[in-house]
């Protein structure tokens, strides 16, 4: 049977966060910790060795397949910064045309610098996705 790579541990957040080894990406990932911290109302957890997690759901396909996610989360990438939003909610593409510099994949969201994108609008991203998830998903 399947089982996630990618599960919270104890791992600490702030150790984590001090071996990123550039400078400006380190204090990028210090305000992104406050941001995502303030703004959904969870406390930072390590999921797996590299994505910094807030709040948690649990999620079943019809598949069958079933896992935990965080509802939100970011990892400082030695290139860029992956965010983690919810996907298939039309609200993440209004707000991400007025989010500044980014790309988007599947899953993520990629920008280079915090100074590249409107932290309004990264706030609000936090906040529609954990409320498009906890809809799809109700906490227990």
């Amino acid at each position: 049977m399947y089982e996630a790579k990618t599960k919270p541990n104890d791992a600490s957040v702030i150790e984590f966060i001090e071996k990123v080894e550039s400078p400006k990406k380190k204090e990028d990932a210090y305000r992104l910790l406050d941001i995502f911290t303030e703004t959904s109302g969870y406390e930072p957890k390590m999921w797996g060795d590299s994505i910094i997690g807030f709040g948690q759901y649990h999620y079943v396909y019809k598949t069958g397949h079933e896992g935990d996610a965080p509802l939100v989360g970011f990892s400082p990438k030695k290139s860029n910064f992956s965010l983690y939003f919810a996907t298939g909610d039309e609200d993440r593409n209004k707000l991400l045309s007025k989010f500044g510099k980014h790309k988007s994949g599947a899953a993520c969201v990629y920008i280079n610098k915090l100074d590249d994108v409107n932290v309004d609008v990264l706030k609000e991203l936090i906040v529609q996705s954990i409320e498009f998830l906890n809809g799809l998903y109700p906490p227990e």
